[in-house]
């Protein structure tokens, strides 16, 4: 393996920086997450521009997933002229420069930047090049007639990392010979068409060829070689046509896409006329953007037929999104008669049923997806539901609680929030002083009534501003609760300790959103969020009259040893450390980095495992897919700890007796922190970066994208394992300081709402005993 050159004096630094030193603002997720940004860049004047458009072409026909910013270099063409790079291409950057392909140099903005020609034309996947990580990667080229490997970096290839980005990188690059900082990559990267003279034929797995060189610059669609290299010519037209038969071929391709990209190219041919296939798939973007709506108005816009099942599947769950109920049963109705497509149909079915308060024809559906296919997740947990509901006997002093109530093997975290936010009140937790109201359930006029009849209403805890989980089209967030509904609620109201929990790279693209959150805002006696970039988000959504309203409580689970009655701390922890990663909506916590991250986090458990016995603790079934790759990709094998199967008291006992917890779930960091164990957190999320923030403790937390994660983690785990009795005393004092906030919005709560709040004077369960 090629040793990492050194970094020239003035080295930058990668994105994770500004989250490791804590000094990141909340709207910057990338810098929060340490996400790289990468792009490309290719320098073209008038001659060239047509090459750069055969270039763009053949990067989206070879590399349909792939879609980064492109950095259009040129030295002064009308803007006019560069409307034919921007109907090819969603994320097109016009510079113009006099320094040509050099200013890519001057990328700041970018982790890793690719440097490309308008004379090369890409034949194979690029991946490789996207998960580089040091130094400048370039093919080292045998010029003739000298035969010394030199870089050619006035026209080949380079891959430029964060640090590299630097105007004496030019010198250094210059002259003969391979400097210090190149990686050399494989030939097949950047292959001259020179090289294959007299009719050879583009070798099998080449990845870029190039035209340019001393026989010849490619200048428009010609490229000056001729039959001397009939196969390449060959191989660059096929990227040579018009806008949309390139628009056609690339919908067309079997496979993931790039949502932008495939946005981006679909929508003219949908204005001269959209196929069903064709809606459905930019409706499946949509919906996975969260642009349920649009993703409505796309499948609206074709006349499937009645025997389309995917199509009428689809638009059936865009509909339910949108909170069209009876337009959305139609429609997956007519999707269950294709044996493929009814489980799916049958378990969107039964949850639109519960959601509207039909337990009756949930039950139903859900055993037909269960007949369908057995081993149907929400099928199985929906045909389980009760047959008779509890009776409706208000308690004296009953408070309501919106909640996200997990059962089965659903997130450990959620299971554990709604007992935690409810210990806030005190030791009561159940159904005499409590009745649940489910949160992704239409909040309907019987819910209304139950709710107005309690004395209190609480909302929270947890992630519920987020916009795809259960989506509606009330609220537009978790709670489905209409504007007129909300606004009708006559008991007190309190939010407590929800968070702002979009990804980095995820938007709210509805206003509805907005309106929803101001209509919660003013109802609301109390209005707390759990970390201070969730209250700079929020505030910054709000008008000014109503900002102040939103104020910091910390998520209860941070708190879980002072609220819990009884509490006592272990005089013996487990010589163990417990692993956690988080694989839902994977694409947008790893990007290009997946395998960068399993790698780097195989070589610290290798590290850890010196030390203590590393074992993994999924908070989902979808969580173990962890250990899995580790064993396959890299021969570890872990003992698993399914926390998603043990109820509250098992994961509390799990997380007090271990002496670390390394998470990627934000409740992988906060529940064992609530417990009093050391934490360290794999930042792949904004909301693990604002809880560290919160306790000044950023150094506790590293992103999935550090390029020496490995080592880093091993190191920090290390010293907080070689003087743990110094890092649960630091935990401890951290979580003085949030127990502190609680406590005086606690009191606040008690004279909001009119109750009792017994946990406003539960006593410090004390300094523990140093662990043996």
């Amino acid at each position: 393996m090629t040793a990492a050159p050194a970094p020239p004096p003035a080295a930058g630094t990668e994105a994770g920086t500004a989250a490791a030193a804590g000094t990141a603002d909340a709207t910057d997720t990338a810098a929060l997450t340490g996400r790289r940004r990468i792009a490309f860049a290719c320098h073209a004047d008038e001659d060239t521009l047509p090459g750069l458009l055969t270039l763009l072409r053949s990067l989206a026909l070879t590399n349909p997933r792939v879609c980064e910013d492109f950095l259009l270099l040129h030295p002064g063409l009308p803007d006019s002229a560069l409307d034919a790079a921007r109907r090819l291409h969603p994320r097109i950057t016009a510079r113009e420069t006099r320094h040509g392909r050099w200013e890519a140099l001057r990328a700041h903005g970018y982790d890793t930047v690719i440097v490309l020609g308008p004379d090369m034309v890409v034949l194979g996947d690029i991946g490789p090049l996207l998960r580089l990580r040091h130094g400048v990667g370039a093919v080292p080229q045998l010029p003739m007639p000298s035969g010394e490997p030199r870089v050619q970096a006035d026209e080949g290839l380079l891959v430029l990392q964060r640090e590299w980005l630097a105007d004496s990188t030019r010198a250094r690059l210059a002259g003969d010979g391979v400097p210090g900082c190149v990686v050399p990559l494989d030939g097949r990267h950047d292959l001259p068409v020179r090289r294959l003279h007299g009719g050879l034929p583009v070798p099998e797995g080449t990845v870029i060829l190039r035209f340019g060189g001393a026989e010849g610059t490619s200048t428009g669609t010609g490229t000056g070689h001729g039959e001397e290299h009939g196969p390449a010519e060959r191989a660059r037209a096929r990227y040579e046509m018009a806008d949309d038969d390139f628009r056609t071929a690339y919908c067309s391709l079997p496979g993931p896409k790039h949502p932008a990209l495939l946005t981006h190219l679909a929508r003219p041919l949908l204005e001269r006329g959209a196929t069903v296939d064709l809606a459905r798939a930019l409706a499946l973007v949509h919906t996975e953007e969260g642009r349920y709506r649009e993703a409505v108005e796309v499948l609206l816009s074709v006349t499937p037929r009645a025997d389309q099942p995917r199509f009428h599947e689809t638009l059936g769950s865009a509909l339910m999104a949108e909170s069209r109920h009876a337009e959305a049963e139609t429609h997956l109705l007519l999707a269950t008669a294709s044996p493929a497509v009814a489980p799916k149909a049958f378990s969107r079915l039964a949850r639109l049923a519960w959601l509207r308060g039909d337990d009756d024809a949930a039950r139903a559906y859900a055993r037909e997806g269960l007949d369908a296919e057995p081993v149907n997740r929400t099928c199985r947990d929906l045909a389980l539901l009760p047959g008779e509901p509890a009776p409706d006997v208000p308690g004296d002093g009953q408070l309501a609680h919106v909640a996200l109530f997990a059962s089965g093997q659903e997130n450990a975290g959620d299971k554990v929030l709604p007992e935690a936010v409810r210990l806030c009140f005190g030791a009561d937790t159940g159904p005499r002083r409590w009745l649940p109201v489910p949160v992704h359930r239409l909040f309907d006029e019987v819910a209304l009534e139950r709710v107005n009849a309690r004395r209190a209403l609480v909302v929270g805890g947890g992630g519920l501003f987020l916009p795809d989980t259960w989506p509606n089209g009330n609220s537009a967030w978790q709670w489905n609760v209409p504007d007129a509904m909300l606004e009708r609620i006559t008991v007190p109201l309190a939010v407590l300790a929800v968070g702002y929990n979009v990804f980095d790279g995820q938007a709210y693209r509805r206003t509805r959103f907005t309106e929803s959150l101001r209509t919660l805002v003013e109802k609301s006696a109390f209005f707390g969020l759990r970390n201070h970039g969730s209250v700079e988000r929020v505030r910054a959504l709000l008008p000014p009259s109503l900002r102040e309203k939103v104020r910091y409580q910390p998520c209860p689970t941070t708190v879980l040893r002072r609220l819990s009655p009884g509490w006592t701390d272990p005089v013996r922890r487990d010589d163990t450390v417990l692993l956690n990663c988080a694989y839902d909506r994977a694409g947008l916590r790893f990007g290009h980095d997946y395998g960068h991250f399993l790698a780097e986090t195989a070589a610290a458990v290798r590290e850890l495992g010196k030390r203590a016995e590393v074992r993994y603790a999924p908070h989902t079934p979808a969580d173990e897919r962890f250990v899995h790759d580790l064993r396959r990709e890299h021969g570890i094998a872990l003992p698993v700890e399914p926390l998603y199967d043990l109820p509250n008291a098992e994961i509390y006992e799990r997380f007090r007796r271990t002496r670390l917890v390394i998470g990627m779930r934000g409740h992988a960091g906060m529940i064992p922190f609530g417990c009093g164990t050391p934490v360290l957190s794999l930042i792949s999320h904004p909301k693990l970066a604002y809880f560290l923030a919160d306790i000044d403790r950023p150094e506790w937390g590293l992103s999935v994208h550090d390029r020496d994660l490995g080592a880093k983690l091993a190191e920090r785990a290390a010293a907080l394992l070689d003087d743990h009795d110094a890092a649960v005393a630091d935990v401890l004092g951290r979580q003085r300081l949030l127990w502190e906030t609680t406590r005086a919005n606690l009191a606040e709560l008690e004279r909001c709402l009119g109750v009792p709040v017994e946990a406003a004077g539960l006593a410090d369960p004390g300094p523990p005993a140093p662990a043996r």
